[in-house]
């Protein structure tokens, strides 16, 4: 590729080209890990992450072009827009791995995802009780026992986003695709049962403290 501004030989897809320091669009198919010069992976090293997010983010802020012509506008606030996904998506350690199965396919941050992601029946009649055990506690406004249930519904959440971040990473190892795939799905849409349920939990603690 080369640089749309002094046609520069670009060896990789930099923010800015490092001759004449034009921004650069984003390129086709770019990812929340390629904006920030990562690898897909289930760790990140947070403060790099913290460094290189400011840093590109300086580079491109629109604020600096905003007397720079329209197509340069442009591509400063698309690399911004990318860069803010990235840094409030793979900072998060559940966020990061939906993104993870979303990048194989498998989206469970839309809002059809229930209907995508076949879960076991009793699962499912599991959340049920849970949720009407709940809402009993909130008709009795009794906060407390809603929030013992909160804490061990934290706990189940930990251990499904640990066994979603097991699978991933045999995923992007390359080992047991369909079988790593499935596990992670599996996992990580348990991980969506259990925070919607926290935060109904957190929705009760508010509303009762008004």
């Amino acid at each position: 590729m080369e640089c749309w501004n002094c046609q520069s030989e670009l060896t990789a897809a930099p923010v800015v080209c490092p001759r004449c320091g034009k921004v650069q669009p984003v390129p086709p198919g770019a990812t929340l890990f390629d904006a920030l010069g990562l690898a897909p992976s289930v760790e990140v090293d947070l403060p790099a992450v913290e460094r290189t997010y400011r840093e590109r983010s300086l580079l491109v802020h629109p604020d600096r072009f905003a007397t720079a012509q329209a197509r340069e506008r442009r591509f400063a606030l698309e690399q911004t827009t990318l860069l803010n996904d990235a840094y409030r998506t793979l900072r998060d350690r559940a966020a990061r791995a939906f993104y993870l199965l979303k990048l194989h396919g498998q989206d469970l941050t839309r809002e059809d995802a229930g209907a995508q992601r076949a879960m076991p029946h009793a699962f499912l009649e599991e959340v049920m009780a849970l949720r009407e055990a709940l809402d009993a506690h909130r008709t009795a406004r009794a906060l407390e026992p809603a929030r013992a249930m909160s804490e061990d519904v934290g706990r189940r959440r930990t251990a499904a986003l640990e066994e979603a971040e097991r699978a991933l990473g045999e995923l992007l190892r390359g080992g047991g695709q369909a079988s790593a795939l499935d596990a992670a799905s599996q996992a990580l849409a348990r991980v969506r049962y259990f925070t919607r349920f926290l935060e109904e939990v957190e929705a009760m603690e508010e509303a009762l403290a008004e």
